[in-house]
């Protein structure tokens, strides 16, 4: 069995519910250029509840699935790190603002699942997994591990739809459809997000989730 496939099959026997693979040509990650992608399907049940603004439950389900698919990285690198090969792993929710506040981490997590062909990004900027669509959390890790790939050229599948637009409150969904050669600020305001959760839901889990674009999404459903 190839190390992938070994590896995709541990991950999945340890809660995961997707895995996929890609080699990155950018990143600062030495020679640690190959991506796993790791998905986590969130509880449908618990997206359904978010109405006009987040709930609690779904503020400790984000965090909680977060925690998880950091544990599964963890693991993912030490059965790496047993095989003989270097890992480096990027957080499930991480921003780093070194260079100022950018609502950026240290890689896409969104553009190493799209380029491993797990799905694609939506108008709203978040990732669409090809079966459960918005209703996932994501997390990366890069070895120097050699895997088997394919080129994938994720394509955007929102067309029409506009549901993400009209019901994110903070206007910050611009309208523009996501391209694999475009930048997230094309289509969704970051701060314009992070500052209305912070001002409307900080009853909630001191601001940190919103999620109404996420449960309006017809994807996956």
């Amino acid at each position: 069995m190839r190390i992938q496939d070994e590896l995709k099959e541990y991950l999945i026997s340890q809660g995961a519910t997707d895995v996929g693979f890609c080699h990155i040509n950018d990143g600062d990650f030495g020679e640690c250029r190959y991506g796993i992608s790791v998905v986590v399907h969130l509880s449908d049940a618990i997206v359904d509840e978010i109405g006009a603004e987040p709930t609690h439950t779904y503020f400790n389900h984000y965090r909680s699935v977060n925690a998880f698919i950091d544990s599964l990285l963890l693991k993912a690198g030490l059965f790496l790190d047993k095989k003989g090969y270097r890992y480096i792993t990027v957080a499930a929710s991480q921003s780093i603002n070194k260079d100022g506040w950018n609502y950026m981490g240290r890689y896409s997590h969104k553009k190493v699942a799209a380029l491993s062909g797990l799905g694609t990004v939506g108008r709203s900027s978040m990732f669409l997994h090809k079966t459960y669509g918005a209703n996932v959390r994501l997390g990366s890790i890069f070895t120097d591990c050699p895997f088997d790939v394919s080129d994938v050229v994720p394509v955007s599948l929102c067309k029409d739809c506009n549901l993400c637009v009209e019901a994110c409150p903070s206007g910050a969904i611009l309208g523009g459809e996501w391209s694999a050669e475009g930048n997230r600020e094309d289509i969704f305001d970051a701060e314009k997000c992070s500052n209305y959760m912070k001002t409307k839901f900080k009853h909630i889990g001191r601001g940190a989730v919103c999620g109404i674009c996420m449960k309006v999404c017809p994807y996956g459903k």
